[in-house]
């Protein structure tokens, strides 16, 4: 008995050992357990935005990550030909899921 709970906890411990984490890369402050931060890229002279597109970019447990977070995905999304502003977002829960956005606004 005492065997095979220590090849348990062995094995336990392997795989916690080679588990990811899942991280967004940039945020202007993170935490560990549960980060939804929004952060500015830049700004143009380009006034009053009427208009405002996202494209996201996601990892799973730090192994896979998927996804366009481009500004060109953004304006695409919302349908902007000229940038006033453009932000990021930041979310992520326990290492397991996070999610990175790109925010553009303009016209």
């Amino acid at each position: 008995m005492h065997r095979k709970f220590t090849g348990l906890v062995e094995i336990g411990l392997m795989l916690f050992v080679l588990s990811g984490c899942a991280a967004a890369a940039l945020a202007p402050v993170n935490g560990w357990v549960y980060s939804d931060v929004i952060g500015p890229l830049g700004a143009t002279s380009v006034p009053k935005a009427t208009r405002a597109g996202m494209s996201c970019a996601a990892s799973y447990l730090g192994w896979v990550a998927l996804g366009d977070a481009g500004i060109e995905a953004a304006k695409r999304s919302g349908g902007i030909s000229e940038v006033a502003s453009v932000d990021h977002q930041s979310w992520s829960v326990l290492g397991l899921y996070a999610r990175f956005c790109t925010l553009v606004h303009g016209n």
